[in-house]
C-alpha cells in the first residue's frame, strides 16, 4: 500500500521484489505468505455487521490479488515464481499442493501462498505458521511495520521497550499479540523460530536472512 490509503503501490512492490530477488540469488529457498489488508480486512468488515465467514473469504481473495502482483514484480526481476492458492482459481494460480510447493522451492522458485488457509476464522499469521511447518522451513519471518516485539504499543507509548529475544511461552502468557496465539503455538510445537522485524527499512530482509540481530527472535522455552 505504501503511502496510499488503499490498494497497491507499484513502487513498493517493485522494491520488495528486488529485495527478495537479492536473497534468492544467494541460494536461499523462500516462500511467502501474503495478507490482504491493503485491499480488504475481513475482521473489520465483520465488526461492521458483515457475516464473518463471508468477510474472511473476501479477505482471502484480496490476498490472491496481492500474490499475483508480487509474482509479476518478481518475474520482472528474473526470479521464477509460483502462486499457490488455498482457494481453487485454476486460471491464475496453482492449487496448494504441499509436495509441489516443496519441489518448486528445490528448483529455486519463490512460492507465494495465497488465499490464507482456505478457511474462515484463521488469519494469514496462522497460515504462515502452518505452511512453514508443512514445507519444513528453518525459520518464519514476520514482516511488519514496527521494529519487533515491544512491551506496549510503540505507536502510542514512546517509552515502549523492544525485546531482543522471547520464548513462545512468554509471548502467549503475556498476550503480546505479535502474531495470533494459534500461530505462536504451532511454531512452538514444531520448533520453528520466528523473527519479527520491520519491513519498511530497505535491506532488512537480507539482514534477517544473514542472521544479523534485527528485530525480535521468538523461540525456545526460557
Amino acid at each position: 500500500m505504501g503511502s496510499q490509503q488503499y490498494g497497491i503501490d507499484p513502487t513498493v512492490v517493485s522494491e520488495l521484489a528486488q529485495e527478495v530477488a537479492d536473497i534468492v540469488n544467494t541460494n536461499v529457498e523462500m516462500a511467502i505468505v501474503v495478507g490482504g489488508g491493503n485491499i480488504f480486512r475481513g475482521v473489520k468488515a465483520a465488526s461492521a455487521g458483515m457475516d464473518r465467514a463471508t468477510a474472511d473469504y473476501i479477505g482471502m481473495i484480496a490476498t490472491v490479488m496481492n500474490a499475483l502482483t508480487l509474482q509479476d514484480a518478481l518475474e520482472q526481476t528474473g526470479v521464477p515464481t509460483r502462486v499457490q492458492s488455498a482457494i481453487t482459481m485454476q486460471q491464475v494460480a496453482e492449487p496448494y499442493i504441499r509436495r509441489r510447493a516443496i519441489r518448486h522451492l528445490e528448483k529455486k522458485r519463490v512460492v507465494i501462498f495465497a488465499a490464507g488457509s482456505g478457511n474462515p476464522f484463521f488469519t494469514t499469521d496462522t497460515t504462515a505458521a502452518l505452511r512453514a511447518a508443512e514445507i519444513d522451513a528453518e525459520v518464519l519471518f514476520k514482516a511488519t511495520q514496527v521494529d519487533g516485539v515491544y512491551d506496549s504499543d510503540p505507536h502510542t507509548n514512546p517509552d515502549a521497550r523492544l525485546f531482543e529475544q522471547l520464548s513462545y511461552t512468554y509471548v502467549l502468557t503475556e498476550n503480546l499479540r505479535v502474531m495470533d496465539g494459534s500461530a505462536i503455538a504451532l511454531c512452538r510445537d514444531n520448533n520453528i523460530p520466528i523473527v519479527v522485524f520491520n519491513l519498511l527499512y530497505r535491506g532488512n530482509i537480507m539482514r534477517v536472512v544473514k542472521g544479523e540481530p534485527v528485530g525480535t527472535l521468538v523461540g525456545g522455552t526460557t
